[in-house]
């Protein structure tokens, strides 16, 4: 199938295919299992250590990686995240230097990337350039935390002529009329703020959320992820039955923070890498053998 011409969802918007993230969530669907999204911040504490963790997180079966671009005023961001990105800029990690570190990991990895970002870094790039040179690397699809739908068409025309996922965020406040409007809008995965404020690890899911989900399909056929206070193995096995994929964040960089914020040696980097591995393999032991296990579709 041509990637720009894709498939039509419910709501009649474009669905590019052929995208590592598209083929990922086909075999995902195939197999019946859930998928974990695994997101960490780009240059905490440095660009090299980041490439460690990434082919750690895709070694120990990551599905997808969120590649969180640093920002100095990240008010979406919980204070775990904060501490991150806080951390990246101090050694200066930029955007372009992010890309570049894509282009380093597809060297030795074929996983799904998506860069998570606000906007203002990539309108201070240009958007052409962002664009091309983002896929040129290797990434495979976007995020910007604070665009809207409604002021997205120039950012969706440019990056969908460089065949780069445009993903948003759909929240518990938002209207059925709004859950459409994202949708339409989306391609790669319709990601769904499980909880109204920042993000942050909880023990317990919201209890409105499976009302959520079940709005949420209904106005798109995209693979629907869950994130915002996903971080333990009975997480996953609740979200099983009713989502595609569970986005695992701020537990992923506390994991980070622990081992690496007052000392960056190789020896911690390579403990942080081996925690990030082992807490991807517990949940993706979850969403294999567990409650979440689904049937396999037709």
């Amino acid at each position: 199938m041509d990637v720009a011409a894709g498939c039509r969802d419910v709501q009649g918007s474009v669905v590019r295919a052929q995208t590592r993230i598209s083929k990922r969530f086909a075999e995902l669907r195939e197999s019946g299992e859930l998928g974990i999204v695994a997101y960490i911040t780009a240059g905490d504490p440095t660009l090299d250590a980041t490439r460690k963790f990434v082919l750690a997180l895709a070694d120990a079966a990551a599905d997808v990686i969120e590649l969180g671009i640093p920002f100095s005023d990240p008010l979406a961001d919980g204070p775990t995240i904060q501490r991150a990105s806080e951390r990246a800029l101090k050694t200066h990690t930029t955007l372009a230097q992010v890309i570049e570190l894509v282009r380093e990991i597809r060297k030795s990895s074929d996983v799904p990337i998506v860069l998570f970002s606000y906007y203002n870094p990539v309108l201070q790039m240009g958007l052409e350039k962002f664009a091309s040179t983002a896929a040129n690397a290797g990434a495979d699809g976007v995020l910007i935390t604070d665009l809207t739908p409604e002021e997205s068409d120039d950012y969706r025309r440019v990056l969908a002529a460089h065949h780069l996922d445009t993903i948003f965020l759909g929240a518990p406040t938002s209207t059925d009329d709004r859950l459409a409007k994202i949708a339409a809008v989306s391609s790669g995965f319709l990601y769904l703020i499980s909880r109204t404020g920042v993000t942050g690890a909880k023990d317990a899911l919201p209890d409105d959320l499976p009302a959520l989900l079940r709005r949420a399909r209904k106005v798109t056929q995209l693979p629907i992820a869950v994130g915002f206070g996903i971080s333990l193995p009975g997480h996953v096995s609740v979200l099983g039955g009713l989502a595609d994929a569970a986005v695992v964040g701020s537990a992923l960089v506390s994991e980070i923070e622990e081992a690496t914020a007052t000392n960056s040696e190789p020896a911690a980097i390579d403990a942080a890498a081996a925690a990030l591995a082992a807490r991807i393999r517990s949940l993706k032991a979850a969403a294999r053998h567990g409650l979440s296990r689904r049937e396999v579709a037709p």
